[in-house]
């Protein structure tokens, strides 16, 4: 049964920061759905660190609780100690606001949301999005890998609903906290916008993608141990060791140096080019050879879904988390074990010497496109506990 819009429900979403990362772009993208369905749409931020890719749609507002602002000296650029310092605002915004339901979007936003609305004393419905396999994403090192753990078993069955990006992200959650399966509802990412396919069209000027140049193998996500990008390393090394190639990766993160050292090390700098952050991918994407994802874990992948929409062959680790689903067990993409260097670099070299059908790839791009998984979120987020809709 679809959830129907109504004048007096606002939906919140908590993506934690705005503008760059896959869960705010998940975010805003379901925002446009949802006002232009009639909801009052907030997207509720704990900072906003710098200018928005894409203008927000009409009726969404950004409400910014300016955690980075206040005074505390405990509070740094840290993820978990701003949505930790937001904690305030956040309930003055459900006091005066009271929308229907606000969805935290990742560990910290859920917790944080949670104890506003405890702290609030409001009826406001709090779901939990997870994107990432919680036993994975605690195994980073630092406090959050002793904290976490902790935090996750003794709060998330105070959720009125948990959502997960995968089947396989929700089977880790059941598995990390305890909690029932059937409490948590799997709905894949909404990435797939008419913005999206148009950007995928939009010009470049870049010599290594011009007419006549070697092919390319491109990545594109963080420098950070999470993505790998030293395996990939190291498999293009062994790819470029019998064939004109070159590697482009495009992100930013503390991973540099190690990387840029590597690929000296490996004697591949001269084709290895890591120019930094790009606001929009999808040019690069729609003219380079091969998609590679070489991530240790991934909740779900958008640029899995990205590279499918821009008709192109991949290659991914076959890493606890999304890619699997996203891949439909490998029908769209090749997936090769974690870590694996030699796996990866064939998986590299079958994709470079096989046509690729791009017209069946951007099919299943559209297994992902907004309007439908947004339809499927709106049933979770405006449902109510059963008990309580008897009682009214």
């Amino acid at each position: 049964m679809s959830a129907t819009p109504a004048a007096a429900e606002r939906i919140a979403l908590f993506p934690g920061s705005l503008p760059s990362g896959a869960i705010q772009d998940m975010m805003v993208n379901l925002s446009a759905v949802f006002a232009a369905r009639g909801y009052r749409v907030d997207l509720v931020v704990a900072c906003v660190s710098g200018p928005l890719r894409a203008p927000l749609a009409p009726g969404v507002r950004v409400v910014d609780l300016r955690a980075l602002s206040t005074r505390l000296p405990w509070v740094s650029r840290k993820r978990r100690r701003w949505l930790l310092a937001s904690v305030p605002e956040l309930t003055r915004y459900l006091r005066r606001e009271r929308p229907a339901v606000l969805m935290g979007g990742g560990s910290y936003a859920n917790l944080a949301g949670l104890l506003a609305r405890r702290l609030a004393g409001v009826p406001t419905r709090i779901v939990f999005c997870e994107q990432n396999p919680l036993s994975w994403a605690c195994r980073n090192p630092g406090r959050r890998k002793l904290l976490l753990p902790l935090l996750t078993r003794r709060f998330y069955p105070d959720a009125d609903a948990i959502i997960a990006c995968s089947r396989a992200v929700a089977d880790d959650v059941a598995d990390f906290t305890g909690l029932p399966r059937e409490r948590i509802t799997a709905i894949h990412n909404p990435v797939l916008t008419s913005e999206l396919l148009a950007a995928t069209r939009a010009p470049l000027d870049h010599p290594w993608l011009s007419a006549g140049a070697p092919p390319v193998v491109l990545g594109v996500a963080r420098l950070a141990v999470q993505k790998d990008y030293a395996t990939m390393l190291r498999a293009f090394a062994r790819v470029r060791a019998r064939r004109a190639i070159r590697l482009l990766i495009l992100g930013e993160g503390r991973q540099r140096a190690r990387l840029e050292a590597l690929a000296r090390q490996l004697g591949v700098a001269d084709d290895v080019s890591m120019p930094g952050h790009v606001a929009d991918p999808l040019a690069y994407m729609a003219r380079a050879a091969v998609f590679a994802l070489s991530s240790i874990y991934e909740g779900f992948g958008n640029v899995l879904v990205e590279a499918l929409a821009c008709g192109r062959a991949i290659v991914s680790t076959d890493c606890p988390g999304g890619p699997r689903e996203v891949l439909d067990d490998g029908r769209y993409g090749q997936l090769v074990p974690v870590g694996d260097a030699a796996a990866f670099a064939a998986a590299l070299e079958r994709a470079l010497d096989t046509p690729v059908d791009a017209a069946a790839q951007r099919r299943r791009a559209a297994d992902f496109a907004v309007e439908p998984i947004a339809e499927q979120y709106l049933e979770v987020l405006l449902s109510r506990p059963r008990a309580l809709a008897e009682a009214s």
